[in-house]
């Protein structure tokens, strides 16, 4: 798996580098000595003032959204070294690994120019950053503990690599997206809104405070919380007590069931809170309307926070969202185009990985992240990777890589094939239609079965595999299945 990690990165270093954002911090003062000096500091998350005479280019990060956001920013390239549990983008995964439990000799010998933790470790573990000190190294620990104090975040790590202009314009890109989604869901009047109980842990099925990331995501997608009045277990903490009895009290109130999936709540699936005692009682789950997303989307702060906030929002709002009327239109398909209508027609749920452990397995078949030609940082990465892991849009292998072609044009057998495998559909025993070219179909009992079903149609009793397709059409047999359904 890392020989695919390290084709993947020597990749990504031909194919471009990343774009950026924009905001201001608010304790950052810059004191220059002469024109040619200047020294910029801010006070990070446990007190202590950081002087930045340079950037740093040696970094050891032992938080995972920390390495996100500093790939985010462009400043993947002076990260050395990180935890376990940095996988996303997928090049992290490659990174030599340290552990802040264990021996500091180990980040020492690296040499690093800073390591760049949180609090919660700090706290944790006041060995190593005395330690990791006394050695010489900076410790910085940063964490925003509110959305409020996430621009000031990111620009502070954009100051510590010296990508501040790069970590604005990303801030400014976050914003707008965020600002579209909440714009998009203010149209919901008040008696169309789904109630949502969010589930952050299911131990004593503890939920967050309304003010906590995952508690804003749950309010900006256009849900009504039903623990709009939970409190903070601990001073300044945001997972709150909730409980089963209080659940159950509001089960014919909870339109949706909402659990996150990560290193805080690992056991959580639809079918083991479907069957919870008493769960049965729960209209979301009546309604088999329970959703689990992955806890680094929405209660990690990273700029992939908005697509946490979006993934609720097309779950709890699919006909609102996952519109397909920016693809109406005569143009011949790619498959790009048919990538975002597939994820949006079919309302997949966005792939993302959960495991810390999933670089290190044996994987049949396509590896997330692992497509040459499209990068993490592509526009469509989400859309391209959910559909080739679901199997609807295949990846072509040669010399061992992936790669997608996203911009091939769509036949009509091709659709064909993505939706056989997207729907249940079955097989007709009378009223089979007569298709003379089916023998020059590759999949010729797929394409038999769509059109007696009334999915795709044929003309002149051909069903012309090779057809180039438009996006128009692509988004009339999504309208052909929901009539269907």
């Amino acid at each position: 798996m890392r020989k695919f990690l390290t084709v993947l990165v020597a990749s990504i270093l031909v194919i471009g580098t990343i774009s950026g954002c924009k905001n201001s911090p608010e304790e950052v003062t810059v004191s220059p000595n002469n024109d040619i000096d200047k020294k910029i500091s801010f006070v990070d998350d446990d007190g202590k003032e950081i002087i930045v005479d340079n950037p740093y280019e040696r970094i050891i990060v032992l938080y995972s959204a920390h390495v996100e956001n500093l790939y985010y920013i462009g400043a993947g390239d002076k990260i050395i070294g990180a935890h376990n549990t940095a996988i996303y983008p997928p090049e992290a995964a490659l990174l030599p690994q340290y552990d802040y439990n264990g021996d500091p000799e180990n980040i020492i010998a690296a040499n690093p120019d800073c390591v760049l933790l949180r609090p919660t470790i700090a706290r944790r573990v006041p060995e190593l950053v005395e330690a990791l000190e006394k050695a010489g190294i900076p410790v910085i620990s940063l964490y925003p503990d509110t959305l409020d104090d996430f621009d000031n975040y990111i620009i502070n790590l954009g100051i510590l690599t010296g990508m501040e202009e790069t970590a604005e314009e990303k801030l400014e890109e976050f914003h707008i997206k965020l600002n579209a989604i909440k714009e998009l869901t203010s149209s919901i009047p008040e008696s169309e809104r789904q109630s949502v109980f969010f589930e952050s842990m299911e131990t004593e099925l503890r939920t967050t405070t309304p003010k906590s990331m995952a508690g804003l995501a749950m309010t900006m997608a256009g849900g009504n919380n039903i623990a709009s009045d939970a409190t903070a277990m601990s001073e300044g903490g945001t997972i709150a007590a909730f409980g089963d009895e209080r659940i159950l009290e509001k089960a014919n109130e909870i339109d949706v069931y909402i659990s996150q999936r990560g290193a805080m709540n690992a056991g959580g699936n639809v079918h083991s809170i479907s069957i919870r005692p008493g769960f049965d009682t729960i209209k979301a789950v009546q309604d088999e309307r329970i959703f689990i997303i992955n806890e680094k989307l929405i209660s990690s702060p990273t700029l992939r926070y908005y697509k946490g906030v979006e993934e609720i929002a097309r779950f709890l709002y699919p006909d609102l969202v996952d519109v397909l009327v920016d693809f109406e239109n005569d143009s011949i398909a790619t498959k790009r185009d048919l990538a975002n209508i597939v994820v949006k027609g079919a309302h997949l749920q966005i792939y993302t990985t959960y495991s810390s452990k999933y670089y290190e397995e044996e994987h049949k078949g396509h590896v997330y992240g692992m497509l040459l030609d499209v990068p993490w940082y592509d526009d469509d990465f989400d859309y391209i990777e959910t559909a080739v892991m679901a199997g609807a849009i295949g990846a072509d292998t040669v010399d061992g890589n992936d790669y997608f072609n996203p911009d091939e044009i769509v036949t009509k057998e091709m659709l064909a094939k993505a939706i056989f495998i997207l729907y249940d559909l079955k097989s007709k025993d009378i009223d089979k239609k007569d298709i003379e070219d089916l023998g020059q179909c590759e999949n010729a009992n797929i394409v038999q079965i769509l059109v007696d079903n009334g999915i795709m149609e044929i003309t002149d009793n051909k069903f012309e595999p090779k057809k180039e397709m438009t996006c128009k059409e692509i988004v009339q047999v999504f309208e052909n299945l929901r009539n269907m359904n």
